[in-house]
C-alpha cells in the first residue's frame, strides 16, 4: 500500500504541491502530564521555523490540558485511528503517521507513557506510533512528572532503555513544580512551570532538524 497524504482541515487532498512536499515533518506526541499546557507554545514556537510542517498525537489523558482551539495545526488521538480504518483495505493511521514523519518529538513523556514505551506496550495512538518508528529517523523525549515519581529508581532504568532504543532524551532543567515542589538536579517536571523554557528551545533549535 503506498503511504496516503493525511491533508490538514480545510485542505483537499488532491491540493498538495511540491513545496509542500519539500518540507521537513516533524510530528509531536503529547502525554497526560501537567506540561501538556505547553503544547499551544511549544507547536507555535516550531511552526517559527521555515519549511517544518506539524502535526500533533495526543494521549485521551493529555487533552485535559490544553485546549484543542488553540492548536493550529492536525491533531489526531485514539478515536481518529479508528475511525480511519474500517476493511481490510484501509489505511491504519499509526504507520502512515510514522512514514509521513521526519522525526517525532515526545513533549512531555509522563510516566505511564514512560513505562509502557520502555516495556513495549502501544494500546493507544501514540504508543503505536513509537513502537512502530522508524528507528534511522530520530525520535526525542521530554519525561515529565513529579519529583517523586522521577527519583524512582525504574525511571533511570526506563529512561535508559528508550536511550539504548536511540531515542534522545531532552535534558533536564531545574524548576518550581505546579503542585508547589521544587525540581531536583536531574527532575524535568521543571519544564512544567519552566519561564526560560529552556526545553522547548533545544527541540526547536535548527541542527535538531539535521
Amino acid at each position: 500500500m503506498e503511504p496516503i497524504s493525511l491533508p490538514e482541515p480545510g485542505i483537499a487532498a488532491g491540493n498538495s504541491s511540491s513545496v509542500a512536499q519539500e518540507k521537513f515533518h516533524v510530528l509531536v506526541g503529547v502525554t497526560g502530564s501537567v506540561a501538556a499546557l505547553k503544547l499551544p507554545l511549544l507547536v507555535a514556537e516550531l511552526l517559527k521555523i521555515p519549511a517544518l510542517e506539524v502535526k500533533v498525537v495526543t494521549t485521551e489523558r493529555a487533552k485535559h490540558f490544553y485546549n484543542a482551539q488553540e492548536i493550529p495545526v492536525t491533531l489526531y488521538g485514539d478515536e481518529e485511528e479508528w475511525q480511519l480504518w474500517k476493511g481490510r483495505s484501509d489505511p491504519v493511521l499509526h504507520i502512515e503517521l510514522r512514514r509521513w514523519a521526519d522525526l517525532m518529538v515526545v513533549a512531555p513523556l509522563d510516566a505511564n507513557t514512560l513505562g509502557k514505551v520502555a516495556n513495549g506496550i502501544c494500546d493507544n495512538l501514540l504508543t503505536c506510533v513509537i513502537r512502530a518508528w522508524d528507528l534511522s529517523k530520530p525520535l526525542l523525549f521530554c519525561p515529565a512528572m513529579n519529583t517523586a515519581m522521577w527519583e524512582h529508581p525504574i525511571t533511570a532504568h526506563q529512561v535508559e532503555q528508550l536511550k539504548g532504543f536511540g531515542y534522545t532524551e531532552i535534558p533536564c532543567v531545574v524548576k518550581k513544580l505546579v503542585c508547589g515542589d521544587e525540581g531536583t538536579e536531574n527532575c524535568c517536571v521543571g519544564r512544567e512551570v519552566s519561564e526560560g523554557d529552556e526545553w522547548l528551545c533545544y527541540v526547536c533549535q535548527g541542527d535538531v532538524f539535521i
